[in-house]
């Protein structure tokens, strides 16, 4: 080592030995309530036929839980946690393909009724 230097671009010794790399932001994530009450309405929608495949993600902003009929297509709804409008519009809300929202409000169980199939009346 020449003048206090070692082989990493010229860094002083300590500072080439720690490497600070920046703490990644807090994500938003649903929690054990939330993903009970989503997992509820898709088994039941699994049973029906009507669903076959689910993501989760986990983003800076809001949690977006996605459900496919076939794991090739798009999603057919999206359930998204968006802490910030919590205030205004309700932190939850229900979209589907064309990203059309359905439901939105603060309780996460009325949200996910749009989703439930209603009962036809059929005339003969």
């Amino acid at each position: 080592m020449e003048n206090g230097r070692d082989g990493f671009g010229g860094l002083p010794e300590t500072a080439a030995s720690v490497v600070a790399f920046p703490r990644p932001a807090r994500e938003v994530t649903f929690d054990r309530r939330e993903l009970t009450a989503i997992l509820d309405v898709y088994g039941r929608m699994v049973a029906a036929g009507e669903w076959r495949d689910y993501a989760i993600d986990h983003l800076a902003d809001r949690a977006i839980f996605s459900v496919f009929r076939r794991t090739s297509e798009a999603p057919l709804h999206r359930i998204e946690k968006t802490p910030r409008n919590a205030a205004r519009q309700g932190a939850y809300s229900v979209s589907d393909t064309a990203g059309r929202i359905l439901k939105r409000g603060s309780d996460l169980v009325r949200v996910l009724a749009v989703l439930e199939k209603k009962p036809r009346l059929v005339e003969f």
